[in-house]
């Protein structure tokens, strides 16, 4: 079984976080998921990285979009 890059898996959460988040700029989802995979840019184990990087841009967007105009100019 061929084993998928670290990269290769990174660049298919973006893809599914900008189908998902499509009320974002892909260039803003790529710099929340670069700048999750950096908190674990240490990690001994690599295996769980991509799904960890995921999770926490999913959450950061998710906190983006719950907030309303009003909360972003205020």
């Amino acid at each position: 079984m061929a084993e998928i890059s670290e990269d290769v898996m990174i660049a298919e959460v973006e893809r599914r976080l900008a189908s998902r988040y499509a009320q974002f700029p892909p260039d803003e989802i790529s710099t929340i998921v670069q700048s999750a995979r950096e908190k674990f840019a240490q990690s001994p184990i690599r295996d769980f990285v991509p799904l960890f990087v995921e999770r926490n841009a999913r959450a950061r967007l998710d906190k983006l979009n719950s907030l309303t105009p009003s909360a972003i100019a205020g």
